[in-house]
């Protein structure tokens, strides 16, 4: 990472945004104006025991950060009230009620789209923003709703890219593939995945591939023996997989027991196989596995600032293995605070459109400015291909952003050393 410190970030916001109407609430980039010290009650809804755990646990650092790095960008106090919904829905929206009646004045979250409907509808009907950070489901924001808003790719966006990412993988290594087994977890996000591949991949005519079989599961499961046989029997040369963390540990391991060694495993669009516990509990065996998911800029300012803020506050960890966790949960954060800052108050109608004016130039994810259509959402986000190598996250696609050349077929299980 090259050295770049708070001025000249500040230096850099300023002078890219000097053309922009300061009153106007548009194409605003961070730190162009320092308002005085104000104080933004954020609740912060995550999943951090349960089946979800380590997904929530990571995306905490990124709101852990966010208040120092908000008053030095932007001059505004941020306060954290941290809750976890443990993993299930009801959890979330009874919690998120409760956030709202202690006086939080915007909620984001929550890593997870079961919870996200049922936070959204709380939003809605307190008439407190809600900023998502994490949850892809695409009818959280098709209710009409006017307090919610979605900093991160819906499912359909998601397979879109993470299939076109497929086939420039498949180019770039020679490769055809010519059947695949589509793997999912039963979830909320899980099956709205699935519905977008169903909808989506019969129309595209740049894959070499066809799903032969579609293979769901519990994402509770302890045993997914019976799955990985199914999908080992199909004769697919690839696996498809939308899944958390611990159930991609779980079947990767159950593969390896069994002898089914794909030419490759990859995700068009979820979590888990790029996780720090993924290569942690797999070693070796962790190796070679792709995720086509949205990805940090790692030549963005701001993605320095919140590296140096992460090593300081958490020095054990490495942002490359909470990359997506922390990334948008900082923005979803990011957000909150520069339209707080704009709007000059924490009035729930009057933050809600300060936040739909949101036009963010400088920020940790890959793609355009934030920005909200009329639904609440972000349609400018982009995704990379992340190979796991030397144990860590890589970037592998597309060419002009890559760490390293792709693998593919990936090496069977028994010649990993």
């Amino acid at each position: 990472m090259s050295r770049f410190d708070r001025r000249d970030f500040h230096r850099a916001a300023a002078a890219g945004a000097a053309s922009a109407a300061l009153g106007s609430g548009a194409a605003l980039t961070p730190a162009i104006v320092r308002a005085q010290p104000k104080k933004l009650r954020i609740g912060v809804l995550l999943p951090r025991s349960g089946v979800l755990a380590k997904l929530g646990q990571s995306c905490q650092m990124g709101a852990d950060i966010a208040p120092a790095l908000l008053s030095e960008i932007y001059g505004v106090e941020v306060e954290l009230m941290n809750v976890d919904f443990e993993s299930k829905v009801d959890e979330a929206r009874a919690r998120a009620e409760k956030l709202v009646a202690e006086g939080a004045q915007v909620l984001v979250g929550p890593f997870d789209s079961g919870a996200a409907a049922a936070i959204a509808q709380v939003a809605e009907q307190r008439k407190v923003p809600f900023v998502i950070n994490v949850a892809a489901a695409p009818q959280i924001t098709k209710q009409g709703y006017r307090y919610t808003f979605r900093n991160f790719p819906t499912a359909g966006d998601l397979v879109m890219n993470g299939l076109a990412l497929c086939r420039d993988l498949f180019q770039a290594t020679g490769t055809a593939p010519r059947k695949a087994v589509l793997m999912h977890v039963n979830d909320t996000f899980g099956l709205a995945t699935r519905r977008a591949i169903d909808a989506i991949f019969p129309k595209l005519d740049f894959l070499p591939f066809r799903i032969v079989e579609t293979i769901s599961y519990d994402l509770a499961a302890r045993d997914l023996s019976v799955e990985v046989s199914k999908a080992k029997a199909s004769g697919a040369e690839i696996v498809l997989l939308v899944c958390r963390l611990n159930d991609a540990i779980m079947l990767v391991r159950e593969m390896i027991k069994q002898r089914f060694t794909p030419q490759g495993i990859i995700s068009p669009g979820s979590p888990g196989m790029y996780e720090a516990a993924f290569y942690t509990s797999l070693g070796k065996y962790s190796e070679y596995c792709i995720s086509n998911v949205p990805w940090f800029d790692p030549k963005s300012p701001l993605t320095a600032l919140v590296d140096r803020q992460m090593k300081k506050q958490f020095p054990g960890e490495e942002l490359v293995f909470h990359a997506l966790n922390v990334g948008f949960t900082f923005e979803a954060m990011m957000t909150a605070a520069d339209a707080f800052r704009r709007a000059g108050t924490a009035d729930g109608p009057t933050l809600a459109e300060a936040i739909r004016r949101t036009d963010i130039s400088q920020r940790v994810m890959l793609g355009g400015p934030i920005r909200f259509d009329a639904e609440g959402q972000n349609t400018a986000i982009a995704s990379a291909c992340i190979q796991n190598r030397n144990v860590r996250p890589t970037v592998v696609l597309p060419k002009a952003s890559a760490e390293a050349a792709p693998v593919f077929p990936m090496p069977p299980w028994n010649q990993r050393t």
